[in-house]
């Protein structure tokens, strides 16, 4: 009866060095692709895992967060523009906030045009001439023509086209800033502190 259980166990630890041999054998035939998925599997199992209350609670900041991304690049973009004189004003946004999907100056013209159309021909404190000229004019070019054409202009042309631009992105500061407000007070009517859920919303989205 010995002889047989010791036969057992050695059987059974027979198989299982077989087992291991072969799951060696299989790691060193992995490819550099199936290894890299195999680490990335492994490195998975240490990310950690976080509550439904904790994931919730991040979406609750989540807009907020956003608006506040928004609002720093509409800071930015202000700070530029006043640092800089029309005529560089494009090529300045171009190097200081290189993005292939945004073309400034075509962007800063059409908000021109639209700003003066409303001038023409809702306000009515403009000349159609002024804006004609604007529409076919280079943004870098346009206060100096606008000064030639029109000398009895009793504005100042330079700062009038510059504030169009500064006035634009302080409303879209002030419309950001009043949603992060709302969402704000959305967050103490949850009967819930703003700073434990940006923590939380940092915690789960691994932002230091």
């Amino acid at each position: 009866m010995a002889d047989t259980s010791k036969k057992l166990y050695m059987e059974i630890q027979m198989e299982e060095l077989k087992a291991s041999l072969l799951d060696n054998d299989e790691e060193e035939d992995l490819d550099p692709l199936e290894e890299m998925m195999k680490e990335q599997a492994a490195s998975k199992k240490k990310v950690k895992v976080y509550s439904d209350k904790d994931i919730e609670l991040a979406k609750m900041y989540e807009n907020i967060a956003e608006c506040e991304i928004e609002l720093l690049a509409f800071e930015k973009e202000l700070t530029i523009i006043k640092a800089n004189e029309l005529k560089d004003l494009a090529e300045a946004l171009n190097q200081e906030l290189p993005d292939k999907d945004r073309q400034y100056a075509q962007e800063l013209q059409g908000i021109l045009i639209s700003t003066w159309e409303h001038k023409v021909e809702v306000k009515k404190t403009h000349p159609l001439e002024q804006l004609d000229l604007i529409k076919e004019t280079p943004l870098c070019e346009v206060v100096e023509k606008l000064c030639a054409r029109f000398p009895d202009y009793e504005g100042d042309f330079a700062k009038d086209v510059k504030a169009t631009f500064i006035d634009r992105l302080e409303a879209l500061m002030s419309i950001k800033k009043d949603h992060i407000d709302e969402d704000i007070e959305d967050i103490y009517i949850a009967g819930i502190k703003p700073s434990y859920v940006k923590r939380i919303y940092k915690q789960v989205n691994g932002i230091k």
